[in-house]
């Protein structure tokens, strides 16, 4: 996944503002503590990084 897409569904699914603050706030314990935004700068595919905010926040399989 690219990370435009990445950007795109993640405004999609949660709203631009709240995607926005999701990606710097929240952690992700899956990906060793990290919010989004550093699982990304570290180098964790946003794929990864995608599916680790769909379980965390119970989106639907079929929108994954």
């Amino acid at each position: 996944m690219r990370l435009t897409e990445f950007n795109e569904m993640v405004g999609i699914e949660f709203g631009r503002l709240r995607s926005d603050a999701m990606l710097v706030d929240h952690v992700l314990i899956e990906l060793g503590g990290r919010t989004g935004a550093q699982a990304i700068a570290d180098g964790v595919d946003p794929r990864d990084v995608w599916r680790a905010l769909c379980r965390d926040f119970e989106v639907p399989p079929e929108r994954w």
